[in-house]
């Protein structure tokens, strides 16, 4: 039986007898013998097999061994077959040297002798096996030599990643403490002074009018502090994939207006100004908190960045969509960090000094996904900077 991973042998003679005759000989467990009876026959079975040896007859009619020989070696896929002649002729050198300008490594001088004609195939069959072994030891190594150097790759890739984690991981923590230490600083020194007016019985440092100032200032810090807290949390929600959207109908004019009103103030002490622009009630439903996160971080954005100029909210509705767009009037991004201020912990402005953990357009970005819609950026450098939020009317 003939298997793919046989040692082949090929005997071309025009005689039945013979190629029967030679067959029988050199058959032998492990090996597949093919006959051909002309030389375009053998031609035909080389270019579709690989054999160990080839056996070919010298006197053939239309093409003898010699031009099958010159024919093969002529062939890169056959070139390397051993061609072992076989003749009725006489052992004349002329003859002989022929044979060996024309490729043969051996000749076999009619009548066969059965030793060794058997002898000579299993010396070449067992050479054709070593050099198969050989062949699959190479590319056994070759292939162990490319996986570990995917491996190596995969290695250094992630040694890589978990150097930026740790990079991050550092820088993270030093903004978080930098955030914090801000509001808890003044805290600590609001405490301290309420603690040295209290001894020194100078209860008129905590009339009605400061008192309520003292307050303002605690309950500003404080919600700094909870901001921070919770944008830490979101991502965490985020990251786990336990970010919930809790839909509820929502008039956004009037959400929008209010984040405005409540942010007015604090953009005021930066001279920003704050403007809304709304045509009438927009309806819809989406989660009203996580609404108002957009909005805040869109708005906040843009007066850290604004340079004191205008900011401008718009309102707006499509048949499907509602459309938020928020533009300010300052430092503008270039086309570079516009492709990574979605992400976590980065920042417009690189050591940017105006506060925050990097975190605000990242959370927007992952609530506008939540709920379906999509958030887009125009800038351009020393030209502001206009973030559109689209946002489905129905939930999903």
């Amino acid at each position: 039986m003939m298997t793919e991973t046989s040692t082949k042998l090929l005997i071309v003679d025009d005689l039945p007898e013979n190629l029967r005759a030679l067959n029988a000989l050199i058959r032998d467990s492990g090996r597949s013998v093919y006959q051909a009876s002309s030389g375009e026959e053998a031609l035909a079975l080389l270019l579709e097999h690989d054999f160990a040896l080839a056996i070919l007859d010298v006197q053939m009619p239309e093409m003898d061994g010699f031009e099958l020989a010159q024919l093969m070696r002529g062939t890169e896929k056959t070139r390397h077959i051993p061609i072992v002649f076989v003749t009725a002729a006489g052992k004349e050198m002329n003859f002989s040297f022929q044979g060996y300008e024309s490729g043969a490594v051996d000749f076999l001088h009619k009548p066969l002798d059965i030793n060794a004609v058997q002898s000579k195939v299993n010396v070449f069959v067992a050479l054709h096996q070593q050099r198969m072994e050989t062949r699959r030891q190479v590319l056994a190594l070759e292939q162990s030599r490319q996986q570990q150097e995917a491996l190596l790759q995969e290695l250094r890739a992630t040694q890589g990643e978990l150097q930026r984690s740790l990079n991050m991981r550092d820088e993270f923590m030093s903004m978080v403490a930098h955030e914090l230490r801000t509001p808890l600083n003044t805290l600590f020194l609001e405490t301290q002074m309420r603690t040295v007016n209290l001894e020194r019985g100078n209860l008129a440092a905590f009339d009605a009018d400061k008192l309520q100032k003292m307050v303002a200032r605690d309950a500003r810090q404080i919600r700094s502090m909870v901001r921070l807290i919770d944008d830490m949390l979101d991502v965490s929600r985020i990251n786990s994939g336990k970010l919930s959207i809790r839909r509820e109908a929502v008039d956004l004019t009037e959400l929008v207006r209010r984040v405005a009103d409540d942010l007015s103030p604090g953009a005021l002490a930066s001279n920003t100004t704050l403007h809304v622009q709304a045509s009438g009630v927009i309806e819809g439903h989406w989660d009203a908190f996580r609404v108002e996160q957009i909005v805040v971080n869109l708005i906040s954005n843009a007066v850290r960045y604004g340079a004191g100029q205008p900011v401008e909210i718009s309102l707006s509705q499509t048949p499907n969509s509602a459309v938020i767009e928020v533009r300010d009037h300052g430092i503008g991004i270039s086309s570079r960090d516009q492709e990574r201020i979605f992400q976590a912990f980065e920042r417009v402005v690189q050591h940017d000094r105006t506060g925050g953990l990097g975190l605000g357009l990242f959370i927007t970005k992952q609530l506008v996904d939540a709920h379906g819609g999509a958030i887009t950026l125009q800038s351009q450098p020393g030209s502001g900077s206009l973030f559109c939020v689209t946002l489905p009317l129905a939930g999903q």
